[in-house]
């Protein structure tokens, strides 16, 4: 069965494009400005939704997306709340791929298989949890087999050809490399590096390789977009929906998608 994530790089492959996939948090700062924005993602460019789940201690991210998890928890958003959007998004939209992206402890807490079936039933395509090691996550692994979810691994450049086998095997959509060390919004690594990372992931996975934490830039996304099968940009997202709105935010969402697709 040909999932929506397998068919949307499979269209962008025959159109000789790569991904544009974009980060922003659940509810922030509200229910309303963040559907209307989810909503029109699709439209603006986006290809792959990653849709963050707000998390107490998010040790993966920099200030910004802290910051945007604050604000979604102070509007009274939950790892519920968060299916409850992306159900409402499907309602509209059957082709794009939603993966929701979080911590292990609110979906521990729900439990693997509720969350893997309440997940399926919004409409989720798949997750990303970034705090669950390959050693630790087959409880999870086997709800989302059961549920035909993807499980979404992340590779960085400190995972070395021994540990790789591991991080990719029972990973399915895409895998996630991570483009430094650090914490999101950071400083990116050199171009040169990412091509050959890129090329050792999917040839260790079979997959495509997407490419994020410190893309910020139209420029930067068309360079990451001439080595991955897709590139993610989240901060910069994040920072201009705070400081700018949902419009603001579009804008931004635009010229990136423009970049990495051309």
């Amino acid at each position: 069965m040909t999932t929506r994530i397998d068919q949307t790089f499979a269209t962008l492959k025959s159109q000789n494009k790569a991904a544009f996939v974009a980060y922003m948090m659940g509810g922030d700062p509200n229910r309303d400005s963040s559907m209307e924005l989810l909503t029109a993602m699709p439209d603006a460019g986006v290809d792959i939704i990653e849709l963050g789940i707000p998390f107490t201690d998010p040790m993966a991210d920099g200030p910004v997306i802290e910051e945007a998890g604050i604000r979604a928890r102070a509007s009274g958003t939950t790892l519920t709340s968060v299916l409850d959007m992306a159900k409402e998004f499907r309602e509209g939209n059957q082709k794009t791929p939603i993966i929701v992206m979080g911590y292990c402890n609110p979906i521990h807490q729900m439990g693997y298989e509720a969350f893997a079936a309440n997940a399926k039933a919004s409409g989720v395509d798949g997750a990303i949890i970034v705090d669950l090691p390959p050693e630790e996550d087959a409880e999870l692994r086997a709800a989302f087999e059961t549920h035909d979810l993807a499980l979404i691994r992340l590779a960085t450049p400190t995972t070395d050809a021994k540990r790789l086998p591991r991080v990719v095997a029972g990973t399915k959509g895409f895998v996630y490399y991570v483009s430094m060390t650090g914490v999101t919004g950071a400083a990116m690594n050199k171009p040169g590096a990412i091509k050959d990372q890129v090329a050792k992931v999917r040839e260790a996975s079979g997959l495509p390789v997407v490419v994020g934490f410190g893309v910020k830039t139209p420029e930067r996304a068309s360079e990451i977009a001439a080595d991955a099968d897709g590139v993610v940009v989240g901060t910069a997202i994040v920072k201009t929906m705070h400081e700018n709105g949902v419009d603001g935010a579009l804008d931004l969402i635009r010229s990136l998608a423009d970049a990495a697709h051309n």
